[in-house]
């Protein structure tokens, strides 16, 4: 098979391997819905309120830290070498969570979980968008996406099954937990196949492997333009440092930062995540019992995945802007009714059906529009110099953002309630959508060299930059 051959088939492996990262950030995230009931049991962990949102939220507060230096370390060492590396990070972190004796070492283990969970955030959409062509890149860096909420599914059904069948053994939530070896496992296989990204092959010299790359993964009649593009934006960069913190002084930079950090904090405050951790709690407070609730919550999860798969399409379809606008527009109102049924039906026994019918009306916003987007702009948006760094700071503060929710949700339920704690979700979805609407570009169809150039040159604009339309 001559090299040019079948390049778009050889991007889909690249994209279906590395995007494991994906499955085991979902997995990981999500199974502790599930699992946290077993957990709290005698003989258990013996959780109290604390130590669960301690267990919980260690693993955010991990992925914000694995997220800044997962950035600098793949800008460093390589996108494919730091993914086969958090790969055995993966695996040896969840057999500890799996083999926990006490909350301790649940909380140490969760936390070194939570670095690989980061640096994967961050790690594999820059990848993705460096190896996609411009007019692919958005269905190839949301295949992350799909794979998150994928991975999300996996542990609802797991945490039913396992929990519905093996439910009178109380250290079920350790066959929960040590489920998420497998993907570890073939994440780090499937990267010994995958080759290094051609740009930044090319931002540390390697010429000759970056084009090696682009041979095989872009048709014929793309390489020479694409990697002349590549060349020009590494010969733009040459003799700059390695971008650090003091880049900020620069005000383009500084602008790109502020809306990377403002993409990543709109899509936490929306309160998805309380609903991916604590749907089981959510679902058990408003009148389902544990297994009812583990079953429910299952579909939670098909509607993330099917949303996904509209949100890809979407993307194909209509700008970032407003698909964004409207996957807000959509959570805002959802979580506005979540409060308002919750006071005036407490005590129905319809309530936990109409919450239920709600947080899946909520899902479908928000993975079909709102993280997609996020992901896919945030790694559009910095150039290749500040993409580690912009990507890790920006995702940095989503997971600390991720971490308060996490941490403080559970407060909140046991003492303001249901109703009360979704009309402050709600108030915060208001923001979110005053801020993409004042603050957020389109990037739609523009190379990432392209956006480069408009950052740079914003406020003395170009106006060639509002001419540009949709690659072909």
């Amino acid at each position: 098979m001559g090299k040019h051959r079948n390049p778009n088939s050889f991007l889909r492996t690249i994209a279906f391997v590395a995007t494991f990262g994906g499955i085991l950030f979902g997995y990981d995230t999500g199974v502790i819905n599930g699992a946290l009931p077993y957990m709290s049991g005698e003989n258990q962990l013996n959780l109290t309120p604390v130590t669960e949102g301690l267990v919980t939220s260690t693993l955010l507060f991990g992925a914000a830290f694995g997220a800044v230096f997962g950035g600098q370390l793949s800008d460093r060492y390589g996108r494919r070498k730091n993914l086969l590396y958090l790969a055995v990070l993966f695996f040896l972190a969840t057999l500890g969570c799996t083999l926990a004796p006490n909350v301790t070492a649940m909380v140490i283990c969760r936390t070194l979980l939570g670095l690989a969970v980061g640096a994967a955030s961050v790690i594999v959409p820059a990848f993705l968008a460096e190896m996609a062509p411009a007019n692919q890149r958005g269905r190839m860096v949301t295949m992350q996406d799909l794979m998150v909420v994928t991975g999300q599914l996996l542990a609802y059904i797991f945490n039913a099954i396992l929990g519905n069948t093996m439910g009178d053994d109380a250290g079920v939530w350790r066959y929960m937990l040590v489920i998420a070896t497998l993907p570890a496992v073939f994440l780090w296989f499937g990267m010994l196949i995958v080759p290094e990204s051609p740009r930044w092959l090319a931002s540390k010299g390697k010429m000759g492997d970056a084009l090696r790359v682009l041979q095989r993964v872009r048709e014929e009649n793309q390489v020479k333009s694409e990697f002349s593009d590549i060349q020009t934006a590494v010969s733009e960069e040459s003799g700059n440092k390695q971008a650090t913190l003091k880049e900020l002084a620069v005000p383009w930079v500084r602008r790109i930062v502020f809306l990377g950090i403002g993409i990543s904090i709109v899509q936490q405050i929306t309160g998805v995540n309380s609903i991916m951790y604590y749907g089981t709690e959510i679902l058990k407070n408003s009148g389902f019992n544990t297994e009812g609730a583990l079953i429910a919550n299952i579909a939670n999860g098909i509607v993330s995945v099917l949303a996904v798969f509209v949100g890809i399409w979407l993307l194909g379809k209509f700008g970032r802007r407003p698909m964004l606008l409207t996957g807000l527009i959509g959570t805002t109102t959802s979580l506005l009714l979540i409060g308002i049924f919750s006071s005036a039906l407490e005590g129905s026994p319809a309530l936990p059906f109409v919450v239920l019918s709600l947080t899946v009306t909520f899902l479908a916003f928000q993975q079909g529009a709102i993280s997609p987007v996020t992901w896919l702009m945030l790694s559009e948006i910095f150039p290749l110099r500040l993409r580690g760094l912009g990507m890790g700071v920006s995702v940095f503060c989503l997971w600390i953002v991720n971490f308060l929710i996490g941490l403080m949700f559970p407060v909140l339920l046991a003492h303001i309630g249901l109703s009360t704690t979704f009309f402050i979700f709600t108030a915060l979805g208001i923001l979110a959508i005053a801020f993409v609407k004042k603050y957020l570009p389109e990037t739609k169809g523009r190379t990432l060299e392209q956006l480069e150039h408009y950052f740079r040159t914003y406020g003395g604009q170009d106006p060639r930059i509002d001419t540009i339309r949709e690659a072909k």
